[in-house]
């Protein structure tokens, strides 16, 4: 099978939307896919405990350095996902992507170069692209 595309999927989406066609339904339904993104990952917390977080402030030794921050700042993560978590939170995301390939159709953006703007953005500024 040939890997998919950016503008395959945008296709794809283009062709299947077909209720939400508004940018005012678009935007509140890329909301609600964002939301879902996140309350499947809190419920593989709070539900299932395939997940763990432990999260406290990580103090900055005054001696770091960039090079230091990525190991200096965790994900405050514990555990892996479980195969059925896991399958909710890719599902989740995928309507998340459907959502935000809807928006770009309708606003006449080309995923793929909102990709290579953003990659060029980050390796140009490398870590002091801080995000």
């Amino acid at each position: 099978m040939p890997e998919l595309q950016c503008h395959d999927f945008q296709e794809t989406v283009s062709n299947f939307l077909l209720r939400h066609q508004s940018i005012l339904d678009l935007l509140s339904k890329s909301q609600e896919a964002s939301s879902r993104v996140n309350r499947a990952i809190t419920k593989s917390v709070t539900s299932c405990g395939c997940l763990r977080i432990n999260a406290q402030r990580k103090p900055l030794p005054q001696e770091a350095n960039l090079s230091d921050m990525r190991s200096l700042f965790p994900n405050h993560l514990e555990g892996q996902l479980c195969d059925t978590c896991k399958e909710i939170i890719v599902n989740e995301m995928g309507k998340n992507l459907f959502y935000f390939a809807a928006l770009c159709n309708t606003l006449g953006i080309n995923l793929q170069d909102v990709l290579e703007q953003e990659n060029d953005k980050v390796t140009t500024l490398g870590r002091f692209n801080m995000t």
